[in-house]
């Protein structure tokens, strides 16, 4: 059975090309969320195994929206990724509960697969 995702980034673009690379290696992208806020609520209605999530959202950073889903029973399986180096962020994602951190240039159903 297929992995199942939701992908919670500010930029609409990213999403897309995300959504699309997770699927053809097999993941099942199951919502989008533009923001911290929608990206809980989602999280929350879809169950996903996975939340691939932003550093930079509009109404908050990944790393609370971390925090925040890691206190849920079942909680989601939380990757960070950002445009940033993984030497910029590594102890906030450790701290957040994250399973770790993927560049978005390096995103790849690999990288996922090896930190669920």
């Amino acid at each position: 059975m297929p992995v199942s995702v939701l992908i919670v980034d500010d930029h609409s673009g990213f999403r897309r090309r995300a959504r699309r690379l997770l699927e053809a290696e097999g993941f099942d992208v199951v919502g989008e969320a533009g923001n911290g806020r929608h990206g809980v609520e989602a999280a929350r209605a879809l169950s996903p195994d996975l939340v691939l999530l932003d550093v930079n959202l509009p109404d908050t950073d990944g790393f609370a929206v971390a925090e925040e889903l890691a206190r849920d029973d079942p909680a989601p399986a939380v990757v960070i990724t950002s445009t940033r180096d993984a030497a910029d962020v590594a102890d906030r994602v450790r701290a957040c509960g994250a399973r770790g951190f993927v560049p978005k240039g390096e995103l790849s159903g690999a990288a996922l697969a090896a930190l669920v």
